[in-house]
């Protein structure tokens, strides 16, 4: 039983056709993860198939290999990889990138399949030579090429491999759609990472790695995720293995069922790690840099991401894992630790993507909020349910939009917090309005958790850095989500410094 194609993939397919039509034969379908690409493949397939044209489908990782020939059920079609037995005379092959290279073009010992069309998925990766050295054996084949991301790992176009690009609608216009399922961030403070060095378009890994694998940092992490979290199944994705285990066992000690896989991690217990999380046995999965492609658990409903990167790209797969919707899901909280979405604006914008090889991807929302245009809007946090939000316009999550105030920002040292025109947060502590309201909320929140007098004066200390005014005594009033959940997290800070004292 084949998937009923939705109106911008029956749209896509036959923009394709159109284009080989006219002659092109080197394209690029450009869909957003969990958008369809390899139904959209499917339906490609079929119809070359009916026209007695043989078919090859490329992939690199075991996963997608396996989805997609899952999706092929009801054609019949081979699958070259370690473990399977093979079916030369089929005309839809299904092939792991590492197994054709190995057998097919290093050691001779099997024939390349004939393909009169070529498909790779998760093509931003077809610049590697193993990549290369099967496509230039197919110069006459239609090269079709499947990503959501359509450039290389520093940003550049693909126009050197291909010469037209059809575009699926982007994420934003799919969340319009209910395809997908919106994000709700919380962002931190724009990590520190003065003096790590930039490679090949990105931080590099080493230093990286030092810079966030501290105790604190890590601490954050677990905090941030009992506060904005919601306990859903998450991924979180840190900087190197070590990174990861830390992160890990940071949430085990605080009560939170967590395991860590990554690349040497056995397929065996990989998978049976990830039926876990699917089924609910473990509520956290952390990895390095395993599940950024090529997987998919619908019900996954946060991300962390703790791992800084300036690569689009990048980016996007990891935040992309979180956007296929389920029953009873209707977002999917995005917990920045890596500022990332300072850097490169949040997962719904449109983004101008580029086949020239000379030219970056653009996101040029995020480039007027980012400065590059005088008096554009910033990434702030909204008062009301902390998730991040485009400065003068209505938070997304909650729709509150404030008043004008003269302070564009305010932030909690050390929590995740607004962000101003810097991209650093900072304190705003000459507004007595602010302070007059955060004490009157500590002191209903004394009174309703039976807390001493003393807790209130004490918490506005750590709040705002000094004393409340001698003789004030707090005017009651409701407290809001933001209060509430600054309190939490300072509890929970609190409960875990014992437990290491």
């Amino acid at each position: 039983m084949t998937d009923v194609l939705r109106p911008y993939q029956v749209e896509v397919i036959a923009k394709f056709w159109r284009a080989v039509e006219a002659g092109q034969r080197r394209i690029i379908i450009v869909a957003p993860t969990a958008s369809g690409k390899t139904v959209i493949a499917r339906a490609i397939i079929e119809q070359a198939r009916g026209n007695c044209s043989g078919s090859m489908f490329l992939a690199h990782r075991r996963e997608i290999l396996t989805q997609t020939s899952n999706k092929l059920r009801g054609i019949p079609h081979g699958v070259i990889r370690p473990g399977d037995r093979p079916r030369p005379l089929e005309l839809v092959q299904v092939a792991s990138v590492q197994t054709l290279h190995r057998r097919a073009i290093k050691a001779g010992t099997m024939e390349l399949p004939e393909a009169g069309l070529v498909i790779v998925d998760e093509c931003h990766h077809v610049v590697a030579q193993s990549y290369q050295s099967i496509i230039e054996r197919y110069p006459t084949s239609i090269l079709v090429g499947l990503t959501a991301t359509p450039c290389r790992g520093d940003g550049r176009g693909l126009g050197s491999i291909f010469h037209t690009m059809i575009q699926c609608p982007q994420v934003g216009e799919l969340v319009a759609q209910n395809f997908l399922v919106p994000t709700r961030v919380y962002a931190p403070v724009d990590p520190d990472l003065h003096g790590v060095h930039v490679r090949r378009g990105d931080y590099v890994e080493s230093e990286l790695a030092d810079r966030m694998d501290r105790p604190q940092l890590v601490g954050d992490i677990v905090t941030n995720w009992i506060k904005f979290g919601d306990r859903r199944k998450t991924v979180c994705f840190a900087t190197s293995v070590r990174h990861s285990i830390h992160i890990r066992d940071e949430f085990i000690a605080s009560g939170v069922r967590a395991e860590h896989i990554d690349g040497s991690t056995p397929m065996d217990e990989r998978d049976a790690t990830l039926l876990r999380l699917a089924s609910g046995k473990i509520e956290v999965v952390t990895n390095c840099m395993v599940l950024t492609e090529g997987w998919d658990m619908p019900a996954l409903g946060c991300l962390i991401l703790a791992r800084p990167t300036k690569q689009l790209g990048l980016y996007r797969q990891m935040v992309g894992r979180g956007l296929r919707p389920a029953a009873g899901k209707t977002n999917c909280i995005v917990i920045d630790h890596s500022g990332a979405t300072y850097r490169l604006g949040f997962a719904e914008d449109f983004i101008g993507w580029t086949l020239d090889p000379d030219l970056h991807a653009e996101n040029p929302s995020h480039a007027a909020r980012d400065g590059d245009q005088p008096g554009g809007p910033k990434i702030v946090e909204c008062r009301e349910c902390g998730a991040a939000r485009v400065g003068g316009l209505a938070c997304l999550s909650c729709g509150y939009l404030p008043a004008l105030s003269p302070y564009s920002v305010e932030v909690i040292d050390g929590d995740l917090g607004l962000v101003g025109s810097s991209r650093r947060a900072r304190p705003n502590p000459d507004d007595p309005g602010i302070r007059g309201e955060w004490h009157g909320m500590l002191g209903a929140i004394a009174a309703e958790c039976g807390y001493k007098p003393g807790w209130v004066a004490h918490q506005y200390r750590t709040r705002f850095g000094n004393w409340p005014p001698y003789g004030a005594e707090p005017v009651p009033r409701e407290p809001s989500i933001e209060v509430r959940r600054w309190v939490k997290s300072r509890m929970i800070a609190y409960a875990r410094g014992r437990r290491s004292a």
